[in-house]
């Protein structure tokens, strides 16, 4: 078992599957409400976009830089969003999850609390992992706000961090949960997930 491997992940709320080119017509679809690819901020692919969005993240796969998973929402069985470990770093017992979208309708649902769960159980439990990070954009509130919500702690933010495409400059807001606060982070968002 390697940080790279992207193993199927499923509870009551979500399943995470290998992400594969089968999903692109599922995450096309998911993209369209919202034209959540027109957010300035982010990443997302458009539906004409996601087939290479796909080939990507599989080529970085294949490198064994990045772990891609399809989030797939249980009650209809389709694909609502991705998400990835990235930034692997077995010698140093850490990962960050990120590069994760979700469609319109999955978000403030419990698809999200529950895949982090699932992808920190794994992180924690059987990478053993010391550290997992999040980074997100400074102007990406509502993401800023589920990071933390998760039970993330802010570490910083990387002024001037990354050029995008619209000319515009990103800092980068980086969380992250430590290994000896895992299980009262699990704890919450199992009681979160609960109600």
């Amino acid at each position: 078992m390697t940080f790279s491997d992207p193993v199927p992940l499923e509870n009551a709320f979500v399943r995470l599957e290998p992400l594969t080119a089968s999903h692109r017509d599922d995450l096309a679809e998911a993209v369209v409400d919202g034209e959540l690819w027109r957010m300035w901020y982010t990443h997302i692919p458009s539906p004409d976009g996601m087939a290479e969005a796909i080939e990507q993240r599989l080529a970085s796969h294949v490198g064994g830089l990045v772990a891609p998973w399809a989030i797939i929402d249980p009650a209809t069985g389709r694909a609502v969003g991705m998400t990835s470990y990235l930034h692997l770093e077995p010698q140093n017992r850490r990962l960050e999850i990120g590069s994760t979208w979700l469609g319109r309708d999955a978000q403030r649902t419990k698809i999200n609390p529950a895949a982090k769960l699932l992808l920190l159980e794994r992180a924690f439990d059987e990478l053993g992992c010391m550290a997992v990070e999040f980074r997100t954009h400074w102007y990406n509130r509502q993401s800023r706000a589920a990071i933390e919500k998760l039970g993330a702690k802010q570490d910083g933010v990387l002024r001037n961090h990354t050029l995008f495409e619209n000319g515009t400059v990103r800092d980068t807001v980086v969380f992250s949960i430590i290994d000896v606060e895992w299980p009262t982070v699990r704890y919450a968002l199992e009681e979160r997930l609960a109600r």
